[in-house]
This record gives structure tokens, sequence and C-alpha cells, in this order.
């Protein structure tokens, strides 16, 4: 799986916890916080989304990702 096909998957996941989201703004750069407005729960929700989406499991003990280029990576290194 590339990064390019994990970043559309993510988009897709964005999509459904913030619907409200324009995802033809959102790239690599884009900030989970400041840019999306994900809160703690919305990024709860967003980790379980991800992990099921790609069948995969973020390590307890990891930092949180700030970035949607830094979701993609912890995709891919769980993989």
């Amino acid at each position: 799986m590339t990064k390019e096909e994990v970043f559309a998957g993510l988009k897709e996941v964005i999509g459904i916890i913030r619907p409200s989201t324009e995802l033809s703004h959102v790239n690599f750069d884009t900030q989970l916080v400041r840019d999306l407005g994900i809160d703690s729960l919305s990024m709860m929700l967003l980790s379980l989304a991800v992990e099921e989406k790609f069948q995969i499991r973020f390590p307890a003990d990891a930092d949180a990702p700030t970035t949607v280029g830094e979701v993609c990576d912890a995709v891919l290194a769980a993989k």
C-alpha cells in the first residue's frame, strides 16, 4: 500500500468524521486540530475509524499525530 492510497482512504474517513470538511483542501501538511477542527473526541473516533479501515492497531504508547501526513505514516508503519 502506498502513502497516496492511505491518503485517499484517510480522506474518506475524515469526510465521515468531519462532514463539513472541504476534502479538496486536505493535503499531507493539513493540521488535524488547527485546520480540521479535530478535538480529543474526534481524534479518538478518527483513530478507531482508521484502525478499522486499514485493519491495523496503533501502538498505545505512540504520540498522537498532528498532521494528515503523520497519520498516513503511522498507518504505513503499523502495516
